[in-house]
């Protein structure tokens, strides 16, 4: 096979592969992100420490993790012609890919999620912050390089699902490999496609690990957060904070006066 003839298929090969990994990687980022915080929320010890709701999101998220890819598929193909009204093609490959990755990438975010130092959760507590207010306020900005850095590995494992779902007819880089190089042994043409996956997830590795260094670095130089009250104190509590700072001020300002005058005012004694 001459490069006239693989290059419209390798073009059309890689804009599959790109939308599937694309959408399916918006829909496991958008479900996935509150997911794995609730996991530390309802965690023995959390702000909303709940066991019950804690172990059985826990359990849906291990018993999806534990199937492998080709089976997850093949057991939501019901699922998925409901959704999509086919289960072949890219569209009927974007359900089970978003499925497969929303509890990988939760559990990715517990993690990151649980490295946040809870000083500065029991900071913004002790401000009066709400549970709301200590999620967008500390959880998710403190540990946002480890969630792109999850992001970027999320990314990464949906490009190999999307070429497992090429054996069941989903297109993209997947479906070429196994049509053309294995089935028609098309030698060269797998290997074009091996080169080109590499080169993909080493553009996209590359492009997680420079943000989330960024992110890290500005994070770690940057001029330390400020903390404001989240609730003002009763006025009569402030008004009685302020007063007593004015006493001790106006004391310390009259005293080396006094001391002043006193020794201006003392006979000077002659030997």
């Amino acid at each position: 096979m001459t490069w006239s003839e693989m290059s419209p298929l390798l073009a059309q090969a890689c804009w599959d592969t790109l939308y599937m990994v694309g959408w399916s990687t918006a829909i496991a980022v958008i479900a996935g992100l509150p997911l794995g915080i609730v996991l530390v929320l309802t965690d023995r010890g959390g702000l909303l420490g709940n066991a019950a709701v804690n172990k059985v999101l826990g359990q849906i998220v291990n018993i999806t993790r534990s199937m492998p890819f080709i089976v997850l598929m093949v057991a939501l193909m019901p699922f998925t012609k409901a959704i999509t009204g086919t289960t072949i093609g890219r569209e009927g490959a974007i359900v089970p890919l978003a499925i497969g990755a929303i509890p990988f990438f939760a559990r990715l975010v517990e993690t990151a999620v649980r490295e946040v130092d809870g000083g500065l959760v029991e900071a913004v507590q002790s401000m009066g912050g709400s549970t709301w207010t200590v999620v967008r306020k500390v959880l998710v900005p403190e540990s946002l390089p480890s969630l792109i850095s999850s992001a970027t590995t999320t990314v990464v494992v949906l490009i190999g699902y999307s070429a497992m779902a090429g054996t069941v007819g989903a297109g993209g880089l997947g479906d070429i490999a196994i049509r053309y190089g294995h089935q028609r042994f098309e030698t060269e043409l797998m290997w074009v496609t091996v080169a080109i996956l590499a080169v993909v997830i080493s553009i996209i590795q590359f492009a997680g690990d420079f943000a989330a260094r960024g992110l890290h670095r500005r994070g770690r130089g940057g001029p330390a957060p400020r903390l404001r009250f989240l609730k003002a104190g009763p006025p009569s509590t402030v008004m009685g904070v302020g007063s007593a700072q004015t006493t001790l001020a106006e004391t310390a300002d009259t005293r080396p006066a006094a001391q002043n005058s006193e020794a201006v005012g003392s006979p000077t004694r002659t030997p």
